[in-house]
């Protein structure tokens, strides 16, 4: 997608703007030729949070000669990842299966069986403590 965004003061000003907006917005500025107060712009898909991350932020920087996204985010308290870790517990405690074990890096049941690669569907059957193809 082509974008583009104004630049004030030398630095990116509001937000990114379509391209064929852009060329509505602004009929004399030769978008090959850019003046100084105008820079390309390219998306940057924001990162998936880990698991205790939070408070993801954007920003418009200036990267190797482009404008882009880039994100940042917190990381959580230890106190934070304690209380996040306690609410999983106790919903799989009402919901889990028994044989599964908190993973902590991921906040996360993991089943003491890795989930089957080839590419059927499976659900798990906690009397066996195996996988059962779904047909």
């Amino acid at each position: 997608m082509e974008l583009f965004i104004q630049i004030k003061d030398g630095q990116p000003f509001e937000h990114p703007i379509i391209g064929n907006n852009f060329r509505e917005a602004f009929p004399d500025v030769d978008i090959n030729n850019l003046p100084p107060e105008f820079a390309r712009f390219v998306r940057v898909e924001p990162p998936l949070l880990g698991a205790y991350e939070k408070n993801q932020t954007v920003s418009y920087q200036l990267v190797n000669g482009v404008y882009t996204d880039v994100f940042s985010c917190e990381q959580m308290t230890a106190e934070e990842i304690t209380a996040k870790q306690d609410v999983v517990k106790a919903e799989w405690a009402q919901n889990g299966f028994p044989s599964w074990s908190f993973d902590e890096p991921t906040c996360m049941f993991a089943p003491p069986i890795p989930y089957p690669t080839d590419e059927k569907f499976y659900r798990w059957d906690e009397p066996t403590l195996s996988w059962i193809e779904m047909t």
